[in-house]
């Protein structure tokens, strides 16, 4: 039954006009024509009959070369199927499941794979979007020659593709506060108590005598050992505006998709500087996994959606619950006055607040327009520049290493944010 389901077109074909052959023969009694349906009858049924106690053993297995590339770049998949059995088979069509952002199925034919043979076949995928895509399961067809049936047999593993958003160099700018303490923003942690603290203690049970400090235990008389120290991480906090109503555009080319790409290009940078840096949206703070902090990062942005949340409250509550931040960088959409104050009281205690502001409006507009201003974006820009913000203006068309120098420059107003009200910022 299960060949006969696996009967194609041609099969089905050859099926039906064989019992149409084989009913006129007896209705005119010609012989000759009931041998022709006979032959025509049998053959589908011969192939179905092949086909389904056909009892290949395949193993097949996939790579991915590389298996996170950054939007707009090919990755190679190459599966290798082996025939594990000692009987050589036929026909084999194979196809691989990808979804339809990466491209269209890969479907391959392969002629015959002989007793512990192997084939080895590749592709390339691509995506203009980003996102983690399922490569896989592999699919394999064994066919009759005469392509009368096909049966189709299932893999059950796949492959993982992640898709990264587009990370973009940036010059060196210096951040003050993005490193606590002295220096070069390093400074030494120095504990109420334990290992971590400076200077000597009283010997503890299994300390490593190694650190027995001499000096000390002539003067108290007792065994004293030294202290370590030691730095206290860097730590930053990156904010993404992730809210579709402060976002314009589709695509790619949106505001909201450069607005993730100057995140993963910011937290990438900051990275590479030795910044420990958490991730935090309008939706609260984003846990990362412990794979790296540029890694992590990237694969948090890879995925990351379009809120339905209509302020940055819990993006601001997340920011203010972290404590210790030295550095916080905002990659924002639009902003009303009420979303830049409360951003704007976030800055204190030595903190470094650092506000990439998308002209969003200027999606909308053809680029001959883009000079003219938008009132709602200056008065949030006066409200966070009046905080002592450093706010880079990103406009549609721009790339964030264009603008990226004006976060080292600070602002120019002064004042509390909460002195500033609309009347004022118009």
């Amino acid at each position: 039954m299960a060949g006969l389901r696996a009967l194609t077109s041609r099969g089905r074909s050859f099926l039906a006009s064989g019992l149409a052959a084989l009913l006129c023969a007896i209705l005119l009694g010609e012989h000759d024509l009931l041998r022709v349906a006979v032959l025509i009858i049998t053959l589908p049924l011969l192939a179905a009959l092949v086909v389904a106690r056909t009892r290949y053993r395949l193993s097949c297995a996939r790579r991915l070369d590389p298996a996170r590339v950054e939007v707009g770049a090919d990755s190679t998949v190459t599966i290798r199927l082996e025939n594990v059995t000692r009987l050589p088979t036929g026909l084999l069509l194979v196809e691989d499941t990808v979804p339809y952002a990466v491209g269209t199925r890969p479907r391959f034919v392969l002629d015959r794979v002989e007793s512990r043979g192997i084939r080895e076949i590749d592709y390339k995928v691509r995506s203009d979007l980003r996102g983690r895509f399922p490569i896989g399961p592999l699919s394999v067809r064994i066919a009759d020659p005469f392509g009368l049936v096909e049966l189709t047999r299932d893999f059950t593993a796949g492959d993982t593709l992640m898709v990264l958003p587009q990370v973009v160099p940036l010059p060196h700018v210096r951040l003050s506060g993005e490193l606590t303490g002295g220096g070069d923003s390093r400074s030494t942690s120095v504990a109420a108590a334990g290992d971590d603290d400076v200077g000597p203690r009283e010997y503890r049970q299994g300390d490593d005598l190694r650190r027995v400090h001499w000096r000390s235990t002539a003067r108290y008389g007792e065994l004293m050992v030294r202290r370590e120290e030691q730095q206290w991480q860097s730590r930053g906090a990156l904010l993404l505006d992730t809210r579709r109503h402060a976002h314009r555009g589709e695509g790619p080319r949106s505001s909201f998709e450069v607005a993730v790409s100057a995140a993963a290009s910011i937290g990438m940078q900051l990275a590479r500087d030795g910044l420990g840096l958490r991730l935090v949206t309008d939706q609260g703070a984003q846990h990362l996994p412990d794979t790296g902090a540029g890694h992590a990062l990237l694969d948090a942005l890879a995925v990351v959606r379009q809120s339905t949340a209509r302020s940055l409250e819990s993006g601001v509550a997340a920011l203010r619950q972290g404590g210790g931040d030295g550095l916080v960088v905002a990659v924002l959409g639009e902003l009303d006055l009420e979303e830049a104050q409360a951003l704007a009281r976030l800055r204190g205690g030595g903190v470094t607040g650092v506000a990439v502001m998308l002209e969003t409006r200027t999606w909308q507009q053809s680029p001959a327009h883009h000079s003219q201003v938008d009132e709602t974006f200056e008065r949030a820009r006066t409200v966070l520049a009046g905080a002592g913000w450093r706010v880079v203006r990103l406009p549609a068309g721009t790339s964030p290493a264009e603008v990226w120098q004006d976060a080292g420059q600070s602002s120019r107003f002064t004042g509390p944010p909460e002195t500033i009200t609309a009347g004022d910022a118009a």
